[in-house]
């Protein structure tokens, strides 16, 4: 039987091959570094992306005032190119999103895209004496700032009214 040995010398081989793989795969796990600790998001400093939106946009842009520290910006920007946008993002204290949404697109438009999709509840509020109006969806709820003339303000997010509740009354527009 001249092929039975080339074949035994070939499976052999293939099986020292995998040994010397799992040898090194289990050398590079053992001493290469490697962080299993749970990360935070990562935090913006949002104060200078405030001040610039506050001078180029022609309404009032709405950023928290005196949120505890447990409240981290997680993202920012405003854009004024084909109508102007305000975006705030937070991880609130319980890990949840919240967002602050401005914009002068129309507003119909602009609800439906900040809220993703939620719908209107007939139910209102008064927040610092302002009326808002709650919108429930099945990704992110909202609070919908009424009585405003040329932008839209929303707050919205995965955390609950309570939370979004807090946000609406720390927003000022200055």
């Amino acid at each position: 039987m001249a092929g039975t040995n080339g074949k035994q010398k070939t499976a052999r081989d293939m099986i020292l091959s995998m040994g010397v793989i799992i040898l090194v795969a289990g050398f590079v796990y053992l001493f290469i570094p490697h962080d299993d600790s749970e990360r935070g998001p990562k935090v913006v400093d949002y104060r200078v992306e405030l001040l610039t939106a506050r001078r180029a946009a022609s309404y009032p842009i709405a950023a928290p005032q005196g949120l505890p520290d447990a409240w981290k910006a997680t993202s920012v920007r405003y854009q004024g190119d084909e109508f102007e946008a305000w975006h705030l993002g937070f991880h609130d204290p319980e890990g949840e999103y919240v967002a602050i949404e401005q914009s002068t697109q129309r507003r119909p438009v602009f609800v439906d895209e900040a809220t993703q999709g939620a719908r209107e509840s007939g139910k209102t509020e008064k927040i610092d004496g302002r009326t808002w109006t709650r919108y429930e969806g099945g990704r992110y709820d909202a609070l919908v700032l009424e009585g405003t003339k040329g932008s839209t303000t929303v707050v919205t997010g995965t955390a609950s009214f309570a939370q979004l509740t807090k946000m609406a009354d720390a927003l000022k527009t200055e």
